[in-house]
């Protein structure tokens, strides 16, 4: 029995040649100490289902990543440098254990004094879960089991040498305010109704502690429009660099959209824990009973492979878009005919000004110029709020500034101005909404201003014409990273016709650059080189 035991132990894929995070700061250290502190206390609990209940909490090699990350990543005053964790992972993969290890390790191992530690979930029933976990390591625990008090009917442990306490909350009734919180465990965060909770619990609840933990473990849900879908958005651009918060620690195991969700192979890449906590057996079963009932495939997805299965898509595929980079001198540019389109926004927003060159003839490119402009003294607080590195760009010169804590109009005007010494800058494309000052300016100047609707009328043939120039690689850019960004965000909205146009209530975040050159395309597709040209009049266009 003891040699069988041994052999299951020996068998767990443990952690090899550990390197910290990626996202550790520069001026952060990792703390092996401590790091190795808070994998023995885990390590010191037991597990508490199945064929492991009662046997060590051995840590599987991501497990084990998470935890060095998260509890040895040490900022220069000596507290932990991430406050917030978003795990998502599918399901049987270990998230309730290591909830409860963590929520264990929070209220018991963490040497804080009257720690206040949450289990929260959409109801008391879900809550219960990581509660029931906990309560049962305590138990199978000697020496916890002495020192903490565990208060069922409350759904409360105490641990008595400091006071300190974890305690269920549910999305039911959360109501009061005045948490002085040093770690939340958030269950299944996808379940949660709506965002009441989850603000409550973060937003300022932990402020007088030094190192607040957030622990937001969860599975792929189907509402896009969640505080789940945010954070994992948000997770999802820090893993592919849009964003930067050296606060929040992402990991997401899942299967890209258009991976085959039959092959086994996309199964081992999604679940970290397969051949560990899950049979492969057990998927291979469940993967069988989808085929057969296609009304399964969904759920198959979301559970097994962590897909968010009804998730409205970003519009553009970037590598399609990537693959449009040419790098090209603008110099070369000069003198030729051009399109600009205009994006307001408001005053301390973004503003956009895109140049389209039309082709010169059959293997010519439409040649993309973008320009951007932010108010130089929010540019430190938008930093910080939005996590964008709008001061990188400014620094690269992807990015300008104008004085004041407003966009300065009258110096985009100028340099519109500038450009148009340059560049034979026949139309400027514009949204009348917000710019009909700035419109008559550049009319007095010498431009030609055309007003451009941002209705299905407008905005849909050149919103499709732009994806059929996109795939067939007829839209030449230089890489600008401002532009890019702004590609990336574009969400659709389509009408029951079939038009289209971005939508900016889902594009959460900024698309200004993308409109603009939507605009200024519109007018270099209609004019082209020579006024009457209209490839619309000799093209059909993309359905999308």
């Amino acid at each position: 029995m003891a040699a069988a035991f041994l052999m299951e132990v020996r068998h767990l894929r443990k952690l090899k040649d550990y390197t910290p995070t990626q996202f550790m700061a520069e001026d952060s250290h990792y703390d092996k100490a401590a790091a190795d502190y808070a994998v023995r206390f885990i390590e010191c609990l037991a597990h508490t289902k199945g064929t492991w209940a009662g046997k060590p909490f051995e840590l599987i090699d991501w497990q084990e990543r998470i935890i060095r990350d998260l509890f040895g990543v040490i900022k220069p005053n000596g507290y932990r440098q991430f406050n917030t964790a978003y795990i998502e992972i599918p399901k049987k993969n270990g998230k309730s254990e290591l909830a409860a290890a963590v929520a264990l390790l929070l209220t018991c191992g963490d040497g804080e004094e009257r720690a206040e530690v949450y289990g929260c979930a959409a109801d008391r029933q879900q809550a219960a879960i990581v509660f029931d976990v906990a309560t049962d390591m305590v138990r199978m625990c000697p020496a916890l089991n002495k020192r903490v008090k565990i208060l069922t009917s409350q759904k409360r442990i105490v641990y008595v040498p400091t006071n300190s306490f974890y305690q269920v909350l549910s999305a039911e009734a959360y109501s009061k305010h005045g948490f002085n919180i040093h770690g939340v465990v958030f269950d299944e965060l996808h379940t949660q109704p709506n965002r009441k909770l989850f603000d409550v619990m973060t937003k300022g609840s932990g402020d007088a502690r030094m190192q607040p933990l957030y622990f937001l473990i969860t599975t792929a849900g189907t509402d896009t429009n969640s505080i789940c879908y945010e954070q994992h958005q948000k997770a999802q651009d820090i893993l592919e660099g849009r964003k930067i918060d050296k606060t929040f620690y992402p990991v997401i195991y899942g299967a890209p959209d258009d991976a085959d969700w039959t092959s086994p192979e996309v199964w081992k890449n999604s679940n970290p824990s397969l051949g560990e906590t899950i049979g492969m057996d057990k998927v291979e079963a469940a993967c069988e009973s989808a085929k057969q009932n296609p009304g399964e495939e969904n759920a198959f997805r979301q559970l097994r492979l962590n897909q968010w299965v009804k998730q409205t898509v970003r519009w553009m595929p970037m590598h399609k878009w990537d693959s449009c980079k040419v790098d090209f001198d603008e110099s070369l540019l000069e003198g030729r005919v051009c399109y600009g389109g205009l994006d307001l926004s408001s005053t301390t927003d973004i503003t956009a000004f895109v140049l389209v060159f039309p082709p010169t003839d059959e293997d010519d490119h439409y040649y993309i110029l973008p320009y951007f402009w932010l108010p130089e003294e929010t540019l430190d607080l938008r930093v910080r709020r939005d996590h964008v590195p709008y001061d990188l760009w400014e620094r690269q010169g992807y990015l300008m500034t104008t004085e004041g804590n407003v966009v300065h109009y009258g110096f985009i005007e100028n340099f519109i101005d500038e450009l148009g010494t340059r560049f034979n800058i026949r139309e400027i494309a514009f949204d009348r909404w917000g710019a009909v000052q700035m419109s008559q300016n550049l009319e007095g100047l010498g431009f030609t201003l055309v007003q451009f609707g941002q209705g299905y009328r407008d905005m849909s043939p050149p919103t499709k014409e732009l994806m059929k120039l996109t795939l067939e690689q007829k839209i030449a850019h230089n890489g600008h990273p401002v532009l890019r960004w702004n590609m990336d965000n574009i969400f659709i909205k389509r009408d029951p016709a079939g038009n289209i146009k971005p939508d900016k209530e889902k594009s959460t975040e900024k698309i200004d650059g993308a409109v603009a050159m939507i605009m200024a395309l519109d007018r270099a597709i209609r004019c082209g080189c020579n006024s009457g040209e209209s490839v619309y009049d000799e093209r059909e266009l993309l359905v999308l």
